[in-house]
């Protein structure tokens, strides 16, 4: 049995961070849904990116939590396997649902459910089979595997205008050609490797002694603007202009706010700060 290491004590408790950023992931992919599936109007796009920061603020507080028993050497695999896991969850519902009317509105409710099944069983295997007994294992797992889930929602719909795996580019691309939808051209890669690196980055940067719950929330924040960035760039060949800088704009913006408070609250939390200058290579 691991020890258990607490990690941001006296912060806010985790069931409430993982219900806000539930919520807030869920409610912007509905509204992003809505905006263009009822009207028509792809520049609700960006709360795809919104929907991928609400993920990830979810996933950093379970990232800490499973950490809190000395598996931080672990933590990229375990953000891995459950990025894999809501790849699979994500891609079966599009696939089921959005062949059907009024299927698009199911795609996002059944990824997560989808995602925490799949989450169980292969938490279950790594505590149960392999042996790990970590009492949070099974779950966080779980619950990384529906952060991973909606993150790739989030990114679809940011970069596409929908969570239709197989729509039809609006940018002028002509016919059924699966290599302008989000999985046929290859972004739900790109969207895999920004995920993961968002979601296991944060606490492996501020984990130690000093670790500070706001700090590193506020570090999730500001990956989740950076890859919010690139995937706003990616969505010019899908979306309107419009929509595209819209989310460009919004995630550089998010980006430089959020990158700013973290190095405020670092130097807040360092025992000092050093403006050192890189080493010069002098010729001899």
């Amino acid at each position: 049995m691991s020890v258990k290491v607490e990690a941001s004590a006296g912060g806010v408790p985790h069931n409430t961070v993982m219900i806000i950023g539930a919520l807030i992931a869920l409610v912007s992919l509905y509204i992003g849904i809505a905006g263009n599936y009822l009207l028509g109007i792809d520049w609700f796009a960006v709360f795809g990116g919104i929907a991928v920061i609400g993920a990830l603020v979810w996933g950093n507080s379970t990232i800490k939590k499973l950490c809190s028993y000395g598996i931080g050497t672990g933590v990229p695999s375990a953000g891995m396997l459950a990025f894999g896991a809501g790849t699979a969850a994500f891609i079966a519902a599009s696939a089921i649902f959005c062949g059907f009317a009024f299927g698009i509105w199911l795609v996002p409710i059944l990824t997560l459910v989808l995602a925490l099944i799949l989450g169980l069983i292969f938490g279950w295997i790594a505590n149960s089979v392999e042996n790990m007994k970590i009492p949070v294992m099974t779950r966080s797992i779980a619950e990384l595997s529906a952060v991973g889930a909606i993150a790739l929602a989030g990114f679809a719909l940011l970069a596409t205008g929908g969570v239709d795996l197989l729509s039809i580019s609006s940018a002028g691309f002509i016919g059924l050609d699966v290599g302008s939808s989000f999985l046929g051209a290859g972004i739900i890669a790109v969207g895999f490797m920004l995920g993961a690196l968002a979601l296991q980055h944060p606490f492996n940067a501020c984990l130690g002694p000093g670790e500070k719950q706001d700090r590193t929330n506020m570090l999730a924040l500001e990956c989740g603007f950076l890859s919010m960035i690139v995937m706003a760039v990616i969505s010019f060949v899908f979306v309107s202009p419009i929509a595209g800088w819209i989310s460009l704009i919004v995630a550089v913006l998010g980006w430089i706010i959020t990158y700013a408070k973290y190095v405020k609250l670092s130097k807040r939390d360092a025992a000092a700060w050093l403006d050192a200058t890189p080493f010069e290579d002098k010729e001899e």
